[in-house]
Parts: C-alpha cells; sequence; structure tokens
C-alpha cells in the first residue's frame, strides 16, 4: 500500500505524463486533418491538382505509418520520454518548415518532418497509459487518450476555417510548429516512462499481483514474437478500412464533396467535419469504458464497424439531404467509426505486456497505411473522372473515390470477425 504522500506523487505523474504527450498528440491530429479545411489555399498556393493535393496530404500518413513499428521497439526499448522529446522537435522543425514553403516541393518535405515527428507520440502514450494506469483500465484510458487527441482534429476543422479568416494558413503551421517544440521540453523535463523510474510499485503490485516481466533477449526477437502471433494481424486490416477511409475522408476530401456535391460553402463544411471528428471523439471514449465494463471487445467492434459501413450508402447514392439529417449522418458516422479503437486493446492483450508498445504499433500501421493509399487515389479517381469536363465537379466525379471509401469500410467490417476475443485481459503468458 502507498503512503498518502507517494500516492499523491503517484496520481501527479500518472497525470503529468497523460496531459503533457496527450497534448503533443492533440497536435498529431490537428495535421492530421487541416488539409482538409486549407484544401483551396493549398491548391492556389502550389498550383496542385486533386491527384498533387492528395499526395500533399498523404506524404504524413506514409512516414507515419512507416515509423508505427519502429516506433513500437523505440518505446519498448528507450522509453516513451526521449522518443516523444526527439520527436516533438522534429515535428515543430517539420511544420514551421511547412508555414514557410514556396514550393509544393518543400512544403511535402515539411509534411513528411511533421509526420516523422508526430507519428511517435500514440504509441508513446498507450506505453505510458498501460505503465501508469491498470490493465482493467486500459480501454477507457485509450478512449480518453482519443477523445483528447480528436480536440486537435476539432481545432483542425471550424476553428481553424474560422482562424483563416484573420491570420494566413502560414502563421498557423508556424504558431503549431513552435507549440510542439515548449511540448517536447516539457516531456523531457517533467515525464517519466513507468513508476519504478522513481521508486514506486507497479501497477499490479498495488494490485497484489508480481509485476509484469521485462522482456528478456533482443528487441528483435520481441517484435518476432509479435509478428508470428497470428493473432496480432486482424487488427491491423480493421485499422485500415476503418480509420483509413475515416482519416482520408475527414482529413481531406470531406469539405470538397461536400462544397462539390450538396453546394455547401466552406464553414458548413467544416461544420460537418468537426461535427464528424466530435462524434469520433464522444465514441472512442465510450466505447472503450463500455467494453471494459462489460467484458467484451469483438461484439462491440462488429456492431460500430456495421453502422459505420452503412452511413457511406447516402452519400454514394447522392441521397438528398435536408441539414439536419446531414448532420445526423455525420454525427451517426463519427460515433461508430471507433469500433476499431478496440484493437489496440485486443492486441495488447494477446501479447506479451513488455511488448505492447511493439504490438499496438503493428496494428496501428493499418490505419495509416490505408489512408496513405486512399487520400491520392481518390484524388486520382476524381480527377479521372471529371478529365476533359469543363462543367464544375459534381456527385459523378466524387462517386468511383466514394466506392472506394466504402470498399475499404466493408474490407474494415469483414476484419473485425477475425478479431480474438480477449474479454479485456491478457490471454497469453509473458
Amino acid at each position: 500500500m502507498l503512503d498518502s504522500k507517494q500516492n499523491s506523487r503517484l496520481t501527479r505523474l500518472r497525470w503529468t505524463a497523460f496531459v503533457i504527450v496527450g497534448l503533443a498528440y492533440v497536435l498529431s491530429f490537428f495535421h492530421r486533418f487541416a488539409p482538409a479545411a486549407i484544401s483551396t489555399e493549398l491548391q492556389e498556393t502550389f498550383h496542385a491538382s486533386g491527384a498533387e493535393l492528395g499526395g500533399l496530404a498523404a506524404t504524413y500518413f506514409y512516414v507515419y505509418m512507416l515509423m508505427q513499428i519502429p516506433t513500437g521497439v523505440l518505446v519498448d526499448t528507450m522509453g516513451s520520454r526521449k522518443v516523444v522529446a526527439l520527436g516533438g522537435l522534429v515535428a515543430g522543425i517539420g511544420s514551421i518548415l511547412l508555414g514557410m514553403a514556396d514550393t509544393l516541393t518543400i512544403a511535402s518535405m515539411g509534411r513528411l518532418l511533421v509526420g516523422l515527428g508526430v507519428s511517435v507520440t500514440f504509441i508513446a502514450l498507450l506505453k505510458l497509459n498501460a505503465s501508469w494506469f491498470h490493465d482493467r483500465h486500459f480501454a477507457t484510458m485509450t478512449g480518453a487518450t482519443i477523445l483528447m487527441g480528436n480536440v486537435g482534429s476539432l481545432l483542425a476543422a471550424a476553428p481553424l476555417a474560422w482562424a483563416l479568416g484573420f491570420v494566413s494558413w502560414r502563421t498557423v503551421f508556424v504558431v503549431v510548429g513552435v507549440v510542439s517544440l515548449v511540448l517536447a521540453v516539457l516531456d523531457w523535463w517533467l515525464v517519466r516512462n513507468q513508476p519504478s523510474d522513481v521508486g514506486l510499485p507497479t501497477m499490479r503490485e498495488l494490485d497484489g499481483k508480481t509485476a509484469h516481466p521485462a522482456h528478456q533477449g533482443h528487441w528483435f526477437d520481441g517484435l518476432r514474437t509479435v509478428l508470428k502471433n497470428r493473432a496480432t494481424w486482424p487488427g491491423l486490416w480493421v485499422n485500415m478500412g476503418l480509420a483509413g477511409s475515416l482519416f482520408a475522408f475527414a482529413g481531406l476530401w470531406a469539405v470538397p464533396f461536400l462544397r462539390d456535391v450538396y453546394g455547401m460553402d466552406r464553414a458548413a463544411a467544416t461544420d460537418h467535419t468537426t461535427l464528424l471528428l466530435a462524434g469520433f471523439a464522444i465514441g472512442a471514449f465510450f466505447i472503450g469504458t463500455l467494453s471494459d465494463r462489460l467484458g467484451r471487445r469483438k461484439p462491440l467492434m462488429i456492431a460500430g464497424a456495421l453502422g459505420y459501413s452503412l452511413c457511406w450508402l447516402p452519400m454514394l447514392f447522392g441521397v438528398e439531404m435536408s441539414s439536419a439529417a446531414s448532420y445526423v449522418l455525420f454525427l451517426v458516422m463519427g460515433l461508430c467509426a471507433p469500433s476499431f479503437t478496440l484493437s489496440w486493446s485486443c492486441a495488447k492483450e494477446v501479447n506479451p505486456h513488455a511488448l505492447s508498445g511493439m504490438a499496438t504499433s503493428v496494428v496501428n500501421i493499418g490505419g495509416f497505411m490505408g489512408t496513405a493509399i486512399m487520400q491520392p487515389l481518390v484524388g486520382w479517381a476524381i480527377d479521372h473522372a471529371h478529365a476533359g469536363s469543363l462543367s464544375p465537379l459534381a456527385l459523378s466525379d466524387y462517386r468511383y473515390g466514394i466506392v472506394i471509401l466504402m470498399s475499404f469500410s466493408v474490407m474494415g467490417l469483414l476484419a473485425t470477425f477475425f478479431i480474438r476475443e480477449t474479454y479485456c485481459t491478457y490471454i497469453t503468458r509473458d
């Protein structure tokens, strides 16, 4: 048992780590979705086609995807504190470079550095959650993490559109870069990797259990253990289909689609994406909490994936909707999509605790691989459908893009049936 001083210290360090790294995660979500609100400005500034705009936005996701397994290895070996501090430094430099870019190439380099820097934040925060919170609360804290991160996605929608009425998009990215550098310093100064680093007992020891053993052997052996585990892989495809299509749509194509197909101005279109992402944030928190309380993962994943996939149908067929109906559609879409977030809990629970960073990183690849594929692919589909036409973009130009997004979401739904039910506990021996 802890005395009052130790308990106070544990609480302070736990929430310090969550808040500081969580704020860095807010910036990663902001960068993820900001191109949707400034798509017009980016196209005009760099004279970019739809495919080029998709490529610029997707640069973030390419490097984010490639960095997931290295991030898992780094947080399991070096610890989250060092990894997040270095990532914040790189992301800050990248954001400032993007804000000052005068060519599409330099802008892409800046966005690549942003993606590289923020790519470490989520896995590092999951590792901190696994170390500083009880196992039985992991899905709840994952939901809280997504809820906090989505503050960034909300800032990248309507508030960003509002800010552009007063300052340029360049100023916004320079300021965000400076904030990233400040958070990197605070992380290095205040965050600790786990309770034992400061002489406190682990969460399992507080429950009267033996601590999870550390991984014995080279990190490569641990990675091989995760990769050889068949139960690890279904979560990757769930993420690719559900998270990939959501991020590709909300992060770039939702605003142009609503503008060109439904005749909305930018304010109304970004209000829709704001509601979509707010629903996603709220849904992620409640699905994690509900899963922990029910002691089940799989049924909630299947139900959410089914609801999300069905939400594409009205947009695919260009169904006329009142303003209220379209807002409801985007809210329901946002509430259902985060069913994929339970795949991180499952990945952790089918692998040894000491390898939780690697396990969640492998699964997390899927969402960013899917987004990296879909953002430029949808842009290419739009360009191809509209080629040679002098008329404004319309539903016929977007339809194949919506087909691509919906097809990926259905793939994610099918993958949920192959997830192993863990009943919210570790089902593998350390």
